[in-house]
């Protein structure tokens, strides 16, 4: 199984190529190649995250909501 995740956007190397996301606290280095860099803004765009790329861009809602239900899962009491 496979699993994306939202992580911010908060910083852009300067080739536009790698950024760096962070997720409850924890930040990565991850490729863009696979988005459109004239949208990201660092601190405000929410991307996917998937095997250390970024996937897709989300709004911040969207990524608010999908972090929450994670945070319910990983706090679900085990069998």
């Amino acid at each position: 199984m496979c699993l994306a995740i939202p992580a911010l956007l908060v910083e852009v190397d300067p080739s536009g190529e790698e950024g760096v996301v962070e997720l409850w606290g924890v930040r990565r280095k991850v490729s863009l190649a696979l988005l459109d860099r004239e949208k990201l803004v660092p601190g405000k765009t929410y991307v996917i995250v998937h095997a250390g790329f970024a996937i897709s861009v989300l709004d911040e809602e969207e990524a608010r909501k999908t972090l929450e239900l994670l945070e319910e899962v990983a706090s679900a009491p085990r069998p």
